[in-house]
């Protein structure tokens, strides 16, 4: 979804950033004039988000800031993947759930109309799946919203100029903890994890039995189970460990 003139201004994500020059007026990105990458140090900008306050939030907090341009921004996955080609942004920032996807998807999407792009994804999400989900695509940062306005800012100028703010050893560490989850999740049945979760939200055993209409020894054969596989002995720290895995909410 393209932003039209005469946008009403909304208040932005965090502390205000003084722009270095004036705030740029409104122009309708109907014929959008393409420039060559990093031309001037001026960055082009697209924002894919399906909350529109944020959306316009963040637009507006970008727009005022020198040489930096929001071209377009989109709410879904679809919306991505029918902007025109002349847009030619050079940072993509995009949230990571989205109402028909990901933001993995819209990445992908995005990468097929402007393979130069980078992006940066800001989410509330900051679970261990989504970071390495976005670092699949090619992400060059992700951020939390519950972060300073300026820390945006300044990933989309570092992004921009070609840095990676997600280091190697971070990079490392998701890739490992994913293939641990996996591994864990593979030997786990699908009523060991039925019973997993109804532990971690603070059910008892015997209130198990009763939901799952088993009785109350399958499922502590099931607790034993479960903690040989996680390899804790106990109740509590077989959920803990499942916690850290992210194998329950």
């Amino acid at each position: 979804m393209i932003r039209r003139e005469g946008q009403a201004p909304l208040p932005s994500l965090g502390p205000k950033v003084p722009a270095t020059s004036r705030p740029k007026s409104r122009r309708p990105p109907v014929t959008p004039v393409v420039r060559a990458n990093g031309d001037g140090g001026h960055i082009r900008v697209v924002i894919v988000e399906n909350h529109q306050l944020v959306s316009d939030s963040l637009a507006l907090l970008l727009d005022t800031q020198a040489n930096m341009e929001v071209v377009a921004t989109a709410r879904s996955v679809a919306e991505a993947a029918a902007m025109p080609k002349l847009l030619a942004p050079d940072v993509a920032v995009l949230d990571f759930h989205l109402d028909d996807g990901t933001g993995r998807d819209a990445a992908v999407q995005l990468r097929d109309l402007f393979p130069n792009v980078r992006f940066v994804f800001l989410s509330r999400d900051g679970s261990d799946d989504a970071r390495l989900a976005a670092i699949e695509v090619g992400a060059s940062a992700y951020l939390l919203k519950s972060g300073p306005a300026s820390e945006v800012i300044d990933a989309v100028r570092r992004v921009a100029a070609g840095q990676t703010l997600i280091t190697p050893r971070t990079i490392a560490t998701l890739v490992s903890n994913g293939r641990d989850r996996a591994h864990v999740r593979g030997s786990l049945s699908p009523r060991e994890l039925e019973v997993l979760q109804l532990l971690a939200d603070g059910v008892a055993t015997r209130v198990i039995g009763q939901r799952l209409g088993i009785s109350y020894s399958t499922v502590r054969t099931h607790v034993r189970s479960i903690s040989v596989k996680l390899g804790t002995s106990t109740m509590v720290n077989a959920v803990l460990t499942a916690r850290e895995l992210e194998l329950v909410s």
